[in-house]
């Protein structure tokens, strides 16, 4: 039995993961699709947004490991083949990462830090008021792994947290509201609204104009999950009106943001370069090895993807 390797890797990112991965797994054969030699002795592969129909012509195929949390670019490939079970990557290392950054977010909105970093480039100095965390709402939309340990690390500051998600689930310490009937009174209620929902076609799109409509005036929105979630046209359109008061984007339907884009010169928007939570290949290998151990002894896997809802 092998392993393939099917990454879309530069010489960099090869050299960071084959390492780990041969670490985390010594004693496997790993072949990558450069390699030339017969593919049916490969019943795993370990992928990072593979090349449409490079899982094709697998006939042992047992397992599909993913770097990345997001599976939305593999499960467009119509060529996957069908009937092989999918593992998305579930880190903690990563969930710990995002957290950081939907806090960092909050916070910087909370406090008008965006506001003081625009004044230090005029040399003004102008302090603002100062509210208190539990004075402020945060909806976190999206209570997978990524989720809800980010709501709990921004409740843990003191904020007033709601989660939402598409199907009931419950949160330590967090108010969870479930399905798209409640979806208008969470963002009504919320100063803050965090998306770090998984991208399906009844998420596609949803941060339109009728939903930018229902946020409090002036509210703060940050998107680290994808960046088809949002209609970019809806949101400059509610930053111009000021029904949003600034936007924090990781994501973009375009990667990298092609110069002139609005969002790059937006005085109400900060650009991250999808960089909320990177995939550490420390800890992720690590993961990807525990599925593939399992795999061998013929115990449970973690983390599937059921394929119908897309995550």
């Amino acid at each position: 039995m092998s392993i393939l390797l099917a990454c879309s890797f530069d010489a960099d990112d090869w050299a960071l993961w084959r390492p780990a991965l041969e670490a985390a797994l010594p004693g496997e054969r790993f072949v990558t699709q450069a390699d030339d030699g017969p593919r049916e002795a490969i019943d795993v592969a370990i992928v990072a947004n593979p090349p449409p129909g490079s899982l094709a012509g697998l006939p042992r195929l047992a397992l599909i490991q993913s770097l990345w949390a997001g599976v939305d670019r593999l499960l467009d490939d119509t060529s996957l083949p069908a009937g092989v079970p999918i593992a998305r990557m579930v880190d903690p290392a990563m969930n710990a990462a995002m957290a950081e950054t939907a806090l960092w977010a909050v916070l910087s909105l909370h406090r008008g830090f965006f506001r003081y970093q625009a004044l230090q480039r005029e040399a003004r100095w102008a302090p603002h008021g100062q509210r208190r965390a539990d004075e402020l709402s945060v909806a976190v939309l999206g209570l997978g792994e990524m989720g809800a340990t980010a709501a709990r690390r921004i409740a843990a500051m003191g904020y007033r947290v709601i989660g939402w998600s598409r199907n009931p689930r419950a949160v330590d310490g967090i108010e969870v509201r479930a399905g798209f009937g409640a979806l208008p009174d969470v963002l009504g209620a919320a100063d803050v609204v965090i998306n770090l929902l998984p991208l399906t076609d009844a998420t596609r799109g949803l941060f339109n104009a009728a939903r930018f409509a229902l946020m409090r005036p002036r509210a703060g929105f940050v998107n680290l999950a994808r960046g088809a979630h949002v209609v970019e046209a809806d949101l400059l359109a509610a930053l111009e009106t000021g029904r949003i008061g600034h936007a924090v984007l990781d994501v973009f339907r375009r990667e990298p943001l092609p110069h002139g884009h609005a969002f790059w010169a937006h005085p109400h928007v900060t650009v991250l370069p999808h960089a909320a939570a990177q995939t550490d290949p420390r800890s992720a290998a690590e993961v990807a090895a525990a599925n593939v151990r399992a795999l061998r002894i013929g115990a449970a896997l973690s983390h599937l993807v059921d394929r119908s809802r897309g995550y």
